[in-house]
């Protein structure tokens, strides 16, 4: 393994304290709770966004908070949920009159926590609730989570509701807007190389030198099938067709197209493959409305990507469009 790390049990804390420092004016760190939070503390005039998963996937979701976005992550380790008690720290630090929305991607650590933190928050008389985000078509059911697996897609719909709540949308808007864009939003990923967690020190799984695994997870779980190395077109067509049929998109959509890279691709690869995916939505009358290329979801150093496509309307494209500040840089 190489990498630039110092203590492997470190690593999450050490990433944090180097957002915090790289961004004094906007962001706090609470090393107590793992937790990134807006300068300032909670904004009594809007209801405050939570969200936090395992890390390894940045910039989500502790490089996504700031304006229009976020308002507190408190990530786990390592492709480990957090703590339930950071949750409900999280959530008592940044209880807001208007309430706490906990954003939670749909994997079974995760929802325990954060489900448990809820209950424990409400018994102290905070207004809070919980969304979970499933867009991944790749798999019904895995060992990882219950139903489907939230990935890159879980980025609109922390966009959606941050910028709702920068409005001062209520706890009840909040959730029916974030459900509606979840309801909306399909991804599917393909891995070509597997990623490796500084605590083990190996890589999580095997894939050939030949090999792809088609539907990967964000923590390398496995996805539809192992098959081999193809065309760039000819994977965007694997991804593509997945989305498409899932929701199912047809002629006449408009819609917001995300090429999301899992961590160890190049920016241009990205480009090619997001390249063939407008061109082949342009041939089923899908059109095109937004455009997002680049890392929103990774999982370390994974080689691979994922395709994601929103279905958008007037009040998700107007949502999506409202300005956001945050470090990752990205919208």
């Amino acid at each position: 393994m190489k990498k630039f790390v110092n203590d492997p049990k470190m690593y999450v804390p050490d990433m944090l304290k180097g957002i915090a420092l790289a961004n004094p004016d906007t962001l706090r760190y609470e090393p107590k709770y793992n937790l990134i939070m807006r300068a300032g503390g909670p904004n009594p005039n809007k209801v405050s966004i939570i969200q936090g998963s395992g890390s390894g996937h940045e910039p989500a979701h502790v490089m996504t908070v700031g304006r229009g976005m976020l308002d507190a992550a408190c990530p786990g380790d390592v492709f480990a949920a957090p703590p339930m008690d950071y949750v409900y720290e999280t959530t008592k630090l940044m209880a807001s009159p208007k309430g706490v929305l906990l954003l939670v991607n749909n994997y079974t650590g995760d929802r325990m926590a954060f489900e448990m933190a809820q209950e424990m928050a409400a018994s102290d008389g905070i207004n809070v609730k919980t969304l979970f985000i499933d867009d991944d078509v790749a798999v019904q059911d895995s060992t990882w989570t219950v139903g489907r697996r939230g990935v890159a897609g879980n980025f609109f719909v922390m966009k959606a509701v941050g910028a709702a709540s920068e409005a001062g949308a209520s706890l009840d808007e909040l959730v029916r807007i974030g459900e509606k864009v979840d309801s909306v939003t399909r991804t599917m990923g393909i891995a070509l190389t597997s990623c490796t967690p500084p605590a083990k020190g190996s890589p999580l799984f095997e894939l050939g030198e030949d090999e792809i695994e088609v539907g990967v997870g964000i923590h390398g779980e496995p996805g539809r099938r192992r098959a081999k190395l193809t065309t760039a077109d000819e994977m965007t067509d694997e991804m593509l067709e997945a989305v498409v049929n899932d929701l199912p998109f047809v002629a006449g959509d408009r819609v917001a197209l995300m090429i999301n890279g899992l961590g160890g691709t190049p920016i241009s690869e990205l480009y090619i493959l997001y390249g063939h995916a407008h061109d082949e939505l342009t041939r089923r009358g899908i059109t095109v409305g937004r455009s997002y290329v680049g890392e929103y979801c990774t999982s370390l150093d994974m080689a691979g990507a994922s395709l994601t496509l929103v279905r958008l309307d007037d009040e998700i494209e107007g949502l999506l469009a409202a300005p956001a500040e945050i470090a990752a840089h990205v919208f």
